[in-house]
């Protein structure tokens, strides 16, 4: 398809100047301008300049997104790119080619953000005021503005300086709405439904916030109370304007699709191979299910917590299991700063239980091998690696992130951490079902085949023991997340069969010297980055990353 052989700008100037050979360059530049260099050093302060560049001016608090600073922007990117595309980086080792590829990818993350998605311009959504939960990968799953008020990094009472930074974002809400307003003419109705959604939980968090502070810090409730009244403004101006959106499919196509995933997330699968792993990924998960409940017909079927005492004592003992099975089976090494939180919430009424809800209830075990993102945030923090340290831009860390905690799920249910749960060996393999069901509506989104209703019809239908509630906002949060950000969703499948194939990779590899614990230890410490990167770090093997056109080390 021609749009998986367009090539970023600034690496098609690149190439055409270095064949044609402009008049009068001069010694030590390339063809671009751009002074030729192999120093690493260069790479490094190349990807801090970018990165730094990437992000808003930020004016009292007020991000600008205004189409003027988008354009200044997006004319400004090709120089980067020609920029990175004059490092030569072919005698450095895998380590270090990785790291620049990495810089790659974010700076086509941008171009395919100016060229495609325009969050700024189609999103409501993308204009997040406050949040009040933290997310358990990198960054928040999705695009948004820069500097939201995150209220779970702050402790109250505030001190000062803390303080003064929270002021400064709560004062802004009102004005980065009214920019909104202005920087918001595209995207169609489902796009812009899931902005209305989004607004009425900022007010739920604000009243909340209102009446923390009543107590804590009063004289910053005037404060909150301007910036509802600025979402509640925004939100009945969407509620007006959503409905005269054009009703047209929200999604970015097949082509726009391939190439995100070719050049912005590295992810050797196509859309057509990631729909055949998906199909393969259901069918393996609904037969497993049903020759586990087989095996485990004469047993006793698992109930929920009857109390909220119950319930907190299942929590609590559940993640003191896990935990302790990682440490006693070698699984991998727990520094001891590594904790998950063992607290249980409320205990939920039934009519009120969604998805996650309905798995954890039934057993912990299964769903607190994805809280493996948890330790690894902690582990992340520990980083200093110039270019890995943080949440990479955007959001190519999922194959990575999200396809390993999936595939962690299964690893334990394999290691025998639910030996003692037959049942909730079973719960293994509705995780994988629901995932593999609203990955395809992912994909079916962007296709322009599915309808958001449509797609979540097939979530709830695809998923065993009717536990996707229709209207829930589990079913479709998610699927308005990858509407957003293409292929997040499909992420959670395909990075999982990335991450076995590497297992399987590597212990042939290794043969007799293979050991899981040394293997996982060996992996978490190439950091959260593509998975196709850190295969080609890991074992040397350069297939997935010639295919993704990246010529490994013929630069």
């Amino acid at each position: 398809m021609k749009t998986m052989l367009r090539l970023t700008v600034g690496a098609l100037l690149a190439a055409v100047l270095v064949c044609c050979g402009p008049r009068g360059k001069e010694p030590g530049e390339d063809a671009t301008g751009s002074s030729r260099s192999s120093r690493y050093e260069d790479l490094v302060a190349l990807c801090r300049e970018f990165r730094a560049f990437q992000a808003p001016r930020v004016a009292n608090g007020v991000p600008d997104y205004t189409p003027a600073a988008m354009a200044g922007q997006k004319r400004r990117l090709p120089d980067f790119q020609a920029r990175l595309a004059a490092i030569d980086p072919s005698a450095w080792p895998v380590s270090r080619r990785v790291d620049y590829e990495i810089v790659r990818a974010e700076m086509n993350g941008l171009e395919f953000d100016h060229r495609v998605l325009r969050p700024w311009a189609r999103d409501p959504s993308f204009y997040a005021a406050v949040t009040d939960s933290e997310p358990d990968v990198p960054a928040r799953e999705g695009p948004e503005i820069h500097g939201v008020l995150n209220l779970f990094e702050y402790d109250f009472p505030l001190d000062e300086a803390r303080k003064a930074e929270f002021r400064l974002k709560l004062e802004a809400i009102p004005a980065v709405l009214a920019q909104a307003q202005r920087n918001l003419t595209a995207g169609g109705r489902g796009l812009w439904s899931f902005g209305v959604r989004q607004k009425k939980e900022e007010l739920d968090i604000l009243n909340g916030l209102a009446v923390r502070l009543a107590a804590a810090q009063p004289d910053l409730v005037p404060l909150v109370e301007r910036a509802k009244t600025g979402v509640a403004e925004f939100l009945a101006w969407l509620e007006k304007e959503q409905p005269l959106r054009p009703d047209v499919p929200d999604g970015v196509g097949v082509d726009e699709f391939n190439w995100s995933m070719k050049n912005v997330h590295l992810v050797p699968y196509t859309w057509q191979e990631q729909a055949a792993i998906l199909r393969r990924e259901l069918e393996r998960a609904w037969a497993s299910l049903r020759l586990e409940e087989h095996r485990n017909r004469d047993l006793p079927p698992l109930a929920p917590p009857a109390t909220a005492e119950e319930l907190r004592a299942r929590t609590k003992a559940g993640v003191a299991e896990f935990m302790g099975f990682l440490r006693g089976r070698e699984i991998f090494t727990v520094p001891e700063y590594m904790r998950l939180n063992d607290v249980a919430g409320a205990l939920l009424p039934p009519e009120k239980r969604d998805f996650f809800t309905q798995v954890s209830y039934h057993d912990p075990l299964p769903l607190l091998c994805h809280s493996v993102h948890w330790l690894e945030k902690q582990r992340d923090k520990r980083t200093l690696h110039p270019i890995r340290r943080g949440p990479l831009l955007s959001n190519i860390w999922d194959s990575r992130a999200e396809g390993f905690a999936t595939a962690f799920e299964e690893t334990l249910h394999h290691a025998g951490l639910l030996d003692r749960s037959p049942r909730g060996r079973e719960l293994t393999w509705i995780l994988l079902a629901f995932r593999a069901a609203r990955a395809m509506g992912d994909l079916k989104l962007h296709s322009r085949e599915w309808t958001l209703e449509e797609a979540v019809t097939f979530g709830v239908e695809q998923t065993p023991r009717g536990w996707v509630k229709p209207g829930g906002n589990t079913i479709w949060g998610d699927l308005g997340l990858y509407l957003r950000q293409p292929g997040y969703g499909t992420s959670y499948v395909y990075g999982k069969l990335m991450f076995e194939k590497l297992l399987a990779e590597r212990s042939q590899q290794l043969g007799g010297r293979f050991r899981l614990r040394d293997f996982l230890d060996d992996y978490f410490a190439r950091g959260l980055i593509p998975a196709s990167l850190i295969r080609w770090e890991m074992t040397g093997l350069d297939g997935e990353v010639r295919a993704l056109g990246l010529r490994a080390g013929e630069y």
